[in-house]
């Protein structure tokens, strides 16, 4: 079972990436992706539930960042208006579980490697 994170780099604030992460081994019934930056814990940006397509963000990524799915068992963080604040790791991850509180990051068997995301002003 395994997770890969991709997309991330150097970008100017206001600008766009796109983060993938393909899943090889399983399908989960949730993803999300999280963050962290340095002295802060892994925090919540968003996760879709597989099977309905359900989507859920952070706070402070609604209305900029959009989570999204294809057939290929491939999810997709669309990050737009980006702000330095939104600067940091990004990690992808994957459950099996339903009943729990997936904005957690302790809800999650599985993770990505990680990509960075530099945002600069």
């Amino acid at each position: 079972v395994q997770l890969q994170a991709s997309g991330g780099g150097l970008v100017q604030a206001g600008g766009s990436l796109k983060l993938s992460c393909a899943a090889s081994g399983l399908t989960f019934s949730n993803y999300a992706w999280f963050r962290q930056t340095p002295g802060k814990e892994r925090e919540f940006v968003g996760r879709i539930f597989w099977n309905t397509g359900s989507r859920y963000y952070g706070d402070y990524v609604k209305g900029r960042f959009t989570i999204s799915r294809n057939a290929k068992n491939t999810v997709y963080l669309q990050m737009n208006s980006l702000k330095p604040e939104d600067t940091g790791v990004y990690y992808c991850a994957g459950t099996l579980r339903s009943m729990t509180d997936l904005d957690d990051w302790s809800a999650y068997e599985y993770w990505g490697q990680g990509t960075q995301v530099t945002v600069s002003s």
